[in-house]
């Protein structure tokens, strides 16, 4: 087992001695940014990292009762059942292929993925992407257990939007994005958030707009398309609300790593989910008017390595989620989109320094 990946299996255990969430429902981001930061070359980083974020997590909820297999959806849904999902999903991957779990397990989850503000899925994208990343070392142990705890957060968070979203239409992820309008009122919780959308004209039709194709390859196309138009648009939208708006762009790409994960007849419809929930934390939370902010001079020059150690170095776990994201997007794309890409993530350390 090489340092960092024993980094990573260090960490995430003493991570699962934690809930998925504190102060009542925040987000326990720690397995979140360990696996990006082990991932962008910063394990030395990572327990001193830890060490300062585990002192405001809380313990494991207690158990209520057993979920099995005939009872299971009962339980889909309540987050105080956390614990017990995470012992379902650890016993299920203690007798199955974890590949075989996810893939009976995802058709399931997937219309929850609004869950927790997408921290769910996103929690996800990051087990499945350090598992897969580690395969073939024989130290998979840690990284099975992160996706148990995972996939119980999940399912106890599980939460569908307040209507169906069904695109069928012919706009780009670009297109369609551009396109949404903005929920009344502003400054609210996601939850309330949601509760906007039915009720907010042009929402539906502009989200149905997207065009989704069948071909899984095509589809995994539009879906990287989503998550490079969703960092974009971040670094001219982000000041509405500079923490929640980061999730518009790193839930589909947790998507869009599970992907290789999946069987390809869930592609298609794993790019629809993703859209929907890009679509809904855009509406709620992206700002109404762009806002430029001047291109940070570095941005075409400075290396990846140097990008993510700023966002270590700022230290906020969205951060460096968005910085993981924007790495992603900035090396699958041309000159102009790694520029763009790169200043978006400078643009985030300085918004959510702000406390915008």
């Amino acid at each position: 087992m090489n340092t960092a990946s024993g980094t990573l299996d260090e960490a995430l255990q003493r991570l699962h001695l934690s809930g998925p969430e504190f102060q009542g429902f925040l987000a326990n981001h720690g397995p979140m940014a360990v696996e990006a930061m082990v991932r962008n070359g910063q394990a030395r980083t990572v327990h001193r990292w830890l060490d300062s974020y585990e002192s405001k997590l809380e313990d494991v909820p207690r158990a209520r009762a057993r979920i099995t297999d005939a009872n299971w959806r009962e339980a889909l849904g309540d987050p105080g059942r956390v614990t017990d999902w995470t012992t379902y999903f650890a016993e299920l991957l203690g007798e199955r292929p974890w590949r075989e779990v996810l893939a009976a397990w995802w058709p399931r989850l997937l219309p929850g993925i609004a869950g927790a503000a997408t921290h769910t899925v996103i929690r996800l994208g990051h087990a499945v992407r350090g598992i897969l990343e580690g395969e073939g070392g024989g130290e998979e142990a840690a990284r099975v257990a992160e996706l148990a705890h995972a996939l119980g957060y999940w399912a106890a968070r599980h939460l569908a939007l307040p209507v169906p979203v069904h695109p069928a239409g012919h706009a780009t992820p670009a297109e369609a994005l551009a396109a949404l309008p903005r929920i009344a009122r502003r400054e609210v919780s996601v939850l309330q958030g949601y509760g906007q959308l039915p009720h907010t004209p042009g929402w539906l039709s502009a989200t149905e707009a997207l065009h989704v194709p069948e071909d899984p390859e095509a589809a995994r196309e539009g879906l990287t398309a989503l998550v490079r138009a969703a960092t974009l648009n971040y670094a001219d939208y982000g000041h509405g609300n500079a923490v929640m708006l980061v999730h518009a762009a790193t839930a589909p790409n947790a998507v869009l790593r599970t992907l290789p994960a999946l069987p390809r007849e869930l592609w298609a419809g794993s790019f629809a989910a993703a859209w929907a929930a890009t679509s809904a934390v855009t509406a709620i939370f992206a700002a109404g008017t762009p806002r430029r902010p001047a291109p940070d001079a570095s941005a075409s020059s400075v290396t990846p390595e140097e990008i993510f150690e700023r966002a270590v170095a700022h230290g906020d776990e969205h951060v460096i989620k968005f910085a993981d994201t924007a790495l992603d997007v900035a090396s699958s794309g041309d000159d102009e989109t790694r520029t763009r890409a790169v200043s978006a993530a400078l643009n985030a350390v300085q918004l959510i320094e702000e406390g915008a």
